[in-house]
């Protein structure tokens, strides 16, 4: 399928259902299917993740990715509700992922690494290659 949308600047994605899930985008680089360039690689590499912590790890990079895509369409189109609306629910979802993960593996961000005593977090933790 040839697309030669990729350089217009006057789309406007109007329909969320037409979007790729947050995964697929993040394969792919673009939440928009009518953007997608497919340019040399037809079929998208997929992530398998090797254990729960790299699972739920490419869930919330899949998550951001997605955050960041549909950020950069609300920058020129800020008027969209629906993107609006699916932008507000992948940041909630990410912030529900970024709870559970930090609950089962300790602090991801640098900002969540200091605890309530000012306990610098991330020496309370194994490291990647002390995990079994």
């Amino acid at each position: 399928m040839n697309n030669y949308n990729f350089n217009k600047c006057d789309f406007i994605q109007n329909d969320i259902t037409n979007l790729f899930d947050s995964y697929a985008g993040y394969i792919r680089g673009n939440m928009f299917p009518d953007l997608y360039n497919t340019y040399k690689i037809n079929k998208p590499f997929e992530i398998v993740p090797m254990n729960k912590q790299a699972e739920d790890l490419t869930y919330i990079n899949a998550l951001c990715f997605a955050i960041n895509d549909l950020n950069l369409y609300l920058d020129i189109f800020p008027n969209n509700k629906e993107i609006a609306n699916l932008f507000k629910q992948y940041e909630e979802e990410k912030e529900e992922a970024l709870k559970n993960y930090e609950k089962n593996y300790g602090p991801i961000c640098i900002d969540n690494a200091v605890n309530k005593n000012n306990e610098w977090e991330w020496i309370k933790n194994p490291w990647p290659w002390e995990n079994k």
